[in-house]
Order: C-alpha cells, then sequence, then structure tokens
C-alpha cells in the first residue's frame, strides 16, 4: 500500500481543515513546495496535493504552486496526485501540463460523468475519480460535492461501481465524518467499496495513529487490498514519522 503525505493548499499556504469545515482551518506551513520536498526525502513515492480554493470556486488559485511542487518532485522520481476544482477538460489537462501524474475529478464527476470517460480515454490511468462521503441522518453514505459544502443525492456505492473503469486510475475514497479527526479510518465502508469494484482504492480521512495505517495496509476483501492511503494531520502533529509510516505499509514491513 502507497502513502499519500497530503498538501492542502489554501491562498498558497498548507492547511488542514475538521471534516472539510473551510472555517474550521489549522495553517501548517508558508512553504509547500519545501514541505513536499521534505515529503520526499522521507521516502514517499507520491504525494496527494488538493487545491482548496479551487474545490470551493472552481478557480486555480494555486496552480503556480502546483506546477513548483511537480517540477522539483518530478526531479526527484516522486509522482504527484492533484485534485481540487477539476471541473472541466482544460483544468485536468493545466494540471497534466503542470506535471501531475494524476488528477483527481470530484465533482465533475459526480455532475458530468462523462467528463471522467472522455479524459479516461485520453489520458488512461491519469485520472482518478474523488468520493467524498458524509453519513446522512438516514444512515447512508451519500457523496458530497463543491468542496463537501452541498450534497449530490448519489450514494457512494453507486457511484463506485459507474467509475469502476479500466481507464480509471483510481477511486480515491473520502470519509467526511472522520477527515482531519485522526480517529481512525472507516474500515467498514472502504470495504464495501473494494467488494463492489476491480479499480484501485486510496484511502482519505482519520488516520492519527500507526495502528490505524497497519489496519487499513492489512484490510482485505474478496482478495482486494487498499491500493494507498492519505495521510495529513497526523504528519503535520507528529502522532509519527514518515519514513516508519512507509515502512509498515511496504509489503515487506
Amino acid at each position: 500500500m502507497d502513502l499519500f503525505p497530503a498538501i492542502d493548499l489554501r491562498a498558497g499556504r498548507v492547511v488542514r481543515l475538521l471534516r472539510g469545515d473551510y472555517e474550521a482551518e489549522t495553517a501548517y506551513d508558508d512553504d509547500p513546495v519545501g514541505r513536499a520536498l521534505t515529503f520526499a526525502a522521507a521516502g514517499a513515492r507520491w504525494v496527494h496535493v488538493v487545491d482548496l480554493d479551487a474545490a470551493r470556486t472552481g478557480e486555480p488559485v494555486n496552480l503556480g504552486v502546483i506546477g513548483a511542487i511537480c517540477a522539483e518532485l518530478d526531479d526527484r522520481g516522486v509522482r504527484v496526485q492533484v485534485g481540487g476544482g477539476v471541473r472541466s477538460d482544460a483544468a485536468a489537462v493545466a494540471l497534466l501540463e503542470a506535471g501531475a501524474a494524476r488528477v483527481v475529478v470530484g465533482t465533475a464527476a459526480v455532475e458530468d460523468p462523462a467528463l471522467v470517460d472522455t479524459l479516461g480515454e485520453r489520458w488512461p490511468g491519469r485520472v482518478a475519480v474523488g468520493l467524498d462521503a458524509r453519513v446522512t441522518a438516514a444512515g447512508e453514505h451519500e457523496v458530497a460535492v463543491r468542496g463537501w459544502t452541498q450534497g449530490s443525492g448519489r450514494s457512494l456505492l453507486d457511484l463506485a461501481q459507474r467509475f469502476d473503469a479500466p481507464e480509471v486510475g483510481a477511486l480515491v475514497v473520502t470519509s467526511i465524518d472522520t477527515d482531519g479527526t485522526m480517529e481512525g479510518p472507516d474500515l467498514a465502508v472502504l470495504g464495501e467499496v473494494l467488494a463492489a469494484t476491480a479499480v484501485d482504492v486510496i484511502a482519505s480521512g482519520g488516520v492519527g495513529t500507526m495502528g490505524h495505517l497497519e489496519a487499513l495496509a492489512g484490510l482485505e476483501v474478496r482478495g482486494r487490498t487498499l491500493a494507498g492511503a492519505i495521510i495529513g494531520r497526523a504528519l503535520y502533529e507528529g502522532r509519527f514519522e514518515l519514513e516508519e509510516a512507509i515502512r509498515a505499509c511496504s509489503p515487506s514491513g
């Protein structure tokens, strides 16, 4: 299982939100490129970057910073996965041309699924679908859109199966209810997505301890395991070091 240390960008700074709430922001770093280089030096093979401004408004506010991160990490053999505000073919192409190895389409995947089909045909394996879900009062996992500010009325499993295609690089599944809490990932819903699909699944949300990472790395359903896990706040708050986390999640331990 690959680890994806996360860099969430807002106005050029590295921040984290609690459960996707833009009013519950913690700023961690004014140098996102330097932070990315720190992750590379620790042995990360991927870095996950989110443009929170673009996720909310659709405007690529942090494209220049993302391009700088991609350029520095490409020289070190580290791939960058970028999401946030990818709502058009032009937005996706701009990120890919800026150096992203993979772009994550979230809101647009829900509102215009054909966009994912078109991008996947043109850039096979380099387009992921971001499915960010929160539990409703009825106990359903509903996918949220537009920076998690609106519900879509679509269920997580229905959409996961819609995008279960060879051209899709991965499904990035985020549990909004656990995101930023460090209280543990939603293993049950991740297992359901693994059981219902054949595409790679990357988990996001809730990791706060090495035990949480080990649980993700050990999750297996019908012979399928997670392809990756995104980690953020736990790293920034020193719950564990990236080097030890990478070792714990590698096949050799």
